[in-house]
């Protein structure tokens, strides 16, 4: 039987020993049944002086496969440079709430033999392309797979711009900042500001102010074939930033202008079959379950 997926990938939190541990039992298990596998060069000395080992993006070009150990965070982390490459991309939880790790970190076996069989469900999840303008020029420039942050740089504070969609003015803000985010973000940092939750399958952003000066100003979601354009007042007094998945940060000043849209790059996210995202929710979240 041709197996589906030749070369896999094995990407987790430096020195973590729960994910060391996992890490250790998927490279010795996928090798035993013939699989090529790869470990990103962060764990790689952890594991053995044998391990074949590469950078994300080298492993992007070789992988079919690959399977991200930890929480969301080290998802996210691997996803905006996987999305490029359109690799297969599953994770074994070893974070905490987990919405996008799938496997349990101590008996992934059963469940990863199917998914290696062919049998899994695939799911495309979008990204957002978020670029600082400064007179005209692009200055800086990365993705998101949750949201993008404009915020003040260290300490929370008031800030005052202008958001438009696709060039349309909306509004003025005086708020401590804005999220723009995708479904997949909308049960993080958006979640915890107030935001809606977003299915997965919807074409959609939700912007959500952070503690706005005004009452009145809700969140509101916008076709993600939308322009999302911010303009920072250079009434502000110090400079700002834009976060990517809290990961990534663009230096912003004032006067500059923030452009966020949908990227041309999706996140092959893939699950066991029979995955159903009301009972992550339900299980994340602590939703009550049926009553008859």
């Amino acid at each position: 039987m041709t197996k589906l997926f030749k070369t896999i990938g094995l990407i987790g939190k430096p020195h973590h020993e729960g994910t060391n541990q996992t890490l250790r039992r998927l490279l010795h298990w996928l090798s035993v049944q013939g699989f090529n596998v790869i470990v990103e060069e962060r764990v790689s000395a952890e594991l053995g002086p044998d391990v074949c080992s590469m950078d994300l993006l080298e492993m992007g070009e070789h992988c079919d496969l690959a399977i991200v150990v930890g929480g969301d965070g080290n998802m996210l982390g691997a996803a905006r440079v996987l999305a490029r490459f359109d690799v297969a991309v599953i994770g074994v939880n070893r974070g905490n709430l987990g919405f996008l790790t799938d496997l349990p970190p101590d008996n992934f076996e059963d469940a990863l033999s199917k998914v290696l069989d062919g049998e899994f469900e695939t799911e495309h999840r979008f990204l957002l392309e978020a670029e600082v303008h400064r007179h005209g020029k692009i200055i800086a420039s990365n993705t998101a797979v949750n949201e993008a942050v404009l915020h003040p740089g260290k300490i929370a504070h008031m800030i005052q711009f202008e958001v438009y969609i696709d060039e349309q003015f909306m509004y003025s803000q005086r708020a401590d900042g804005m999220i723009v985010s995708t479904p997949t973000g909308s049960t993080a940092y958006s979640l915890s500001a107030g935001g809606s939750i977003l299915t997965p399958n919807l074409q959609a952003i939700i912007l959500v102010p952070m503690f706005p000066h005004t009452l009145s100003c809700r969140p509101i979601v916008v076709d993600a074939c939308s322009n999302i354009k911010l303009v920072v007042s250079p009434n502000n007094d110090e400079n700002l930033e834009v976060s990517c998945d809290g990961h990534v940060h663009l230096a912003v000043l004032p006067g500059d202008e923030i452009f966020i849209r949908r990227s041309n790059e999706r996140l092959r996210l893939i699950h066991p079959k029979g995955h159903n995202y009301f009972h992550v929710l339900r299980n994340k979240l602590g939703w009550g379950s049926k009553l008859f």
